[in-house]
């Protein structure tokens, strides 16, 4: 690390190099890893052991101001062969995607991308990363994707609980993480059995609940039952 504050501090210092993880995985695509250049064999950069594509790709409005608000920074890919339009018809406008931008500078690259070799490679010299989500689609032409990205901690507009308080329904997916119940036990909407696993649907009340995991049983209900208790 010293010798990257050395660097950066010199008058003339190597190129800086701007790296962008696009990762998809949650939406339940892959990691996508673009940079706007080769390296000096003309091929892809590689950073810490990870193929950049070279795609033309601009970041911009990273620097925060000092009146503390959170910057909201663009991301714009080049849309070449609708690849970005593809991804964006499967991915919900790829909204939530994970965006980490990376700086280092050209004297601590991977030894891969150099002739030679790199002597001074050094995956730990590098600014701190800096993570974002796409927040939304900004524009969409056949040239460009630009995107709008947040911070993680960007809170701006959020409502406190960020569920609605609803007494007698419950919120959850029937037999999802939340609800919890796998049974082969089969209800219909008005909580009686029935031994067909297609009629099978949740009736979203306690009672629904209680048909489920019992009488006295803890119960995963997703409503808030006691909202309307008056004290």
């Amino acid at each position: 690390m010293t010798e990257f504050i050395s660097e950066i501090q010199k008058l003339a210092p190597t190129a800086r190099i701007e790296l962008f993880e696009v990762d998809l995985t949650t939406l339940g695509d892959a990691k996508y890893y673009f940079h706007a250049g080769t390296n000096e064999l003309q091929n892809p950069v590689v950073w810490q052991g990870n193929t950049y594509d070279p795609w033309p790709a601009q970041g911009s409005g990273f620097d925060y101001s000092s009146n503390g608000q959170l910057p909201r920074p663009k991301l714009v890919l080049a849309n070449t062969a609708a690849t970005i339009t593809a991804m964006l018809l499967a991915f919900n406008d790829c909204i939530g995607a994970k965006v980490t931008r990376r700086r280092t500078m050209a004297k601590f690259l991977d030894a891969v991308n150099f002739a030679s070799g790199n002597v001074s490679a050094d995956p730990n010299a590098h600014y701190p990363d800096e993570v974002y989500y796409i927040d939304r689609k900004a524009s969409e032409t056949p040239e460009v994707v630009e995107f709008e990205l947040t911070a993680g901690t960007d809170v701006a507009g959020v409502m406190l609980p960020r569920r609605q308080i609803i007494q007698n329904l419950c919120q959850w997916r029937y037999r999802g993480t939340e609800c919890g119940y796998t049974g082969t036990n089969y209800f219909q909407q008005d909580d009686t059995q029935t031994p067909n696993p297609n009629d099978d649907k949740c009736g979203k009340r306690v009672s629904s609940c209680k048909a489920r995991f019992g009488e006295t049983s803890e119960l995963p209900f997703g409503g808030f039952p006691a909202a309307g208790t008056i004290g």
